[in-house]
């Protein structure tokens, strides 16, 4: 049996209709059936699924904001099983969705600043222990934060623990040298309890490089025979020649007090050229 052409339109738009009204039917049915399932899954403790069910009926619903009650409580009670479970991002972004919907309360927000706090507490007694990635990675569940403030706080410690580690391989440089009182301001400039001491060691070498040193000046006080530093002026004239010739300060520094037949000397904190 063939139908006539003129009623095939027809049959497909009663076709599509059908398929559409039904469609739309379902919907409503499984948004009519949703409120008493929520209750349920919030009711057996089936936490998850009275999240998953939750959003799907905000998303069915023609008016926007409709939620059931349990939802709120299923969220509060969801983020505090992940706080135990030691799932801290996930705990917080249930926390942070709470406290942000209509079912948000007071001690909510105060529960969610709370664990920040906990783990930025965490993070920095890690930080002072001398373990970085620790204290960077309990900061980690907060990068979602919408002020920002961890990302802060972890360049800070990053940029900290980087100017320690570079003020100590200074002073071992120094050291190297004999400069003993330049190494010593570098140490002195180490700020992190981990870095000042793992440089415990060097310390002692640097003050006892300086006491030799204020030992050898008293020797000369008392003989009498102090050598003369090369005038100002002409290791100053010296100098900017040794820089002219892309000398960095130290290195034009030792060459120009050699060039007037001087020696580098450590004098207190300063460094002089003296014959």
């Amino acid at each position: 049996m063939v139908l006539p052409r003129h009623r095939l339109p027809r049959l497909w738009l009663a076709l599509t209709l059908g398929s559409v009204l039904a469609l739309i039917g379902g919907m409503y049915w499984w948004e009519r059936q949703l409120p008493s399932r929520i209750r349920s899954a919030a009711a057996s403790g089936r936490l998850e699924e009275c999240l998953r069910l939750s959003e799907q009926l905000a998303a069915l619903s023609w008016l926007p904001g409709r939620s059931p009650a349990e939802e709120g409580r299923c969220r509060r009670d969801r983020a505090s099983q992940l706080w135990t479970q030691r799932d801290w991002k996930q705990a917080l972004a249930q926390q942070r969705r709470l406290v942000s919907s209509v079912d948000g309360r007071p001690e909510d927000r105060r529960r969610l600043q709370s664990w920040e706090g906990q783990l930025r507490r965490q993070a920095l007694q890690r930080f002072q222990a001398g373990d970085l990635n620790a204290a960077l990675a309990a900061l980690a569940p907060l990068a979602d934060d919408p002020r920002g403030d961890a990302r802060l706080l972890a360049e800070d410690l990053r940029q900290n623990w980087e100017r320690n580690r570079q003020q100590l391989e200074r002073a071992q440089r120094l050291t190297a040298g004999s400069r003993w009182w330049e190494a010593l301001d570098a140490l002195n400039r180490l700020d992190h309890p981990w870095w000042r001491q793992r440089s415990a060691g060097l310390r002692r070498s640097v003050e006892q490089g300086i006491s030799r040193l204020k030992s050898q000046e008293q020797k000369h006080h008392s003989h009498g025979n102090l050598p003369h530093e090369v005038p100002a002026a002409q290791l100053d004239a010296a100098v900017q020649r040794q820089l002219g010739r892309g000398l960095d300060e130290w290195q034009a520094f030792t060459a120009a007090c050699r060039e007037l037949g001087g020696r580098v000397e450590e004098a207190g904190p300063e460094t002089a050229c003296r014959r």
